[in-house]
């Protein structure tokens, strides 16, 4: 079997990229390369790669490198939350114009099977019930409640405080910031190209990915990076809100485990019928709070700088998101294997990849 990975010189592309090669797949990797992510290429990614350097958005280079290729495990994407409204227009091109051509491409070339990484951002707010009306979904916390230190949701009927749940795969779409809305648009594209097509798709929805290759320290960093970065450099990890927002943390080679779980599920006669695209959550199951991520770093480096918990907070941000991967270990036999302990020490002394040093523009 072929695959091609776009995004294959990035953090979680590159792991799909290396476990795929591990199973004896003929791999082919495309990346940009673009300055603003990488000064050439990472050395993590061994000389004898069958590697495509282009723009995800050049119909002629992705038709190139479609030739001979089975499956594809499209990772390529603008990531993060975004830093302003600026923002806004590079999403749209790189996440939705860069997937609708791959797509596009790939009926041309019939190419009927893809694995798409999507993100648990598609949710917004996460799963939430309360006590008088049952399962809700919360408004997008106001400025002025975040500014006050309210940073828990409350019942948009009766305004009462609510609990976590799980959030599943049926759960309705919320998008909440730029990334949302694009990677929420990939996946209706995907659906599009699967009834157009005949062809299969499994959408990947991402929780917190951490691990070795993380980008080291960049406003699109995850948080996990960034409060290492803090703590290499003698600074205490600093804590938006109150420290008690729950994500569900998941370790990179999990991620990549799962990807080629994927690609086997989009084989002929396998559990995604010709036509249809189906969605799974990655998490480990065991969500943990991003102040007990910040100490458990923390302690890795000795203890000696403990998380400092500021309140300052991002609008798009949400504040809790609890994932059930129940469906995707029925779906694709996926179990997350690394614990947050073993998974957290590990992270702590992994190699991460530098930031572009990308020249000053000229004024």
């Amino acid at each position: 079997m072929r695959v091609l990975v776009t995004g294959a010189a990035g953090f979680i592309g590159s792991h799909i990229l290396e476990a795929a090669r591990g199973l004896g797949y003929e791999v082919r990797g495309f990346d940009s390369l673009t300055p603003a992510v990488h000064d050439g290429m990472p050395a993590y990614i061994p000389d004898d790669t069958d590697m495509v350097v282009a723009d995800v958005r050049d119909a002629g280079a992705v038709t190139r490198a479609l030739d001979g290729v089975d499956v594809v495990c499209h990772q390529a994407a603008l990531v993060g939350l975004g830093v302003d409204l600026s923002d806004l227009p590079g999403y749209c091109d790189v996440n939705i114009t860069g997937t609708a051509t791959l797509l596009n491409a790939m009926g041309q070339a019939g190419v009927q099977r893809l694995v798409l990484a999507s993100s648990m951002v598609v949710y917004g707010e996460g799963a939430y019930d309360c006590a008088r009306h049952g399962r809700v979904r919360p408004a997008p916390r106001a400025r002025d409640d975040l500014a006050a230190g309210q940073f828990e949701p409350r019942c948009p009927q009766c305004g009462e405080a609510l609990v976590t749940a799980t959030v599943t795969e049926d759960a309705a779409m919320d998008p909440r910031n730029a990334y949302a809305a694009s990677k929420l648009a990939q996946e209706h594209l995907a659906a599009t190209w699967a009834r157009l097509t005949g062809g299969r798709s499994v959408a990947l929805r991402y929780h917190n990915v951490y691990g070795p290759r993380m980008p080291r320290d960049t406003p699109y960093s995850g948080v996990a990076a960034i409060f290492r970065s803090a703590l290499e450099k003698g600074a205490a990890p600093q804590v938006f809100e109150d420290g008690r927002q729950q994500r569900d943390f998941v370790h990179v080679t999990d991620v990549a485990a799962a990807n080629l779980l994927a690609l086997a599920a989009t084989e002929e006669g396998s559990q995604v019928p010709a036509g249809s695209a189906h969605s799974y959550n990655v998490a480990s199951g065991h969500p943990h709070t991003v102040g007990e991520m910040a100490a458990a770093l923390a302690g890795e480096f000795g203890g000696g700088l403990m998380p400092e918990v500021t309140g300052n907070f991002r609008l798009g941000d949400v504040r809790h998101i609890v994932a059930s991967p129940a469906a995707a270990e029925q779906g694709l036999g996926f179990r997350a294997r690394v614990g947050f302990s073993e998974g957290i020490a590990e992270f702590a002394r992994a190699p991460l990849r530098e930031p572009a040093r990308v020249p000053a523009t000229l004024s």
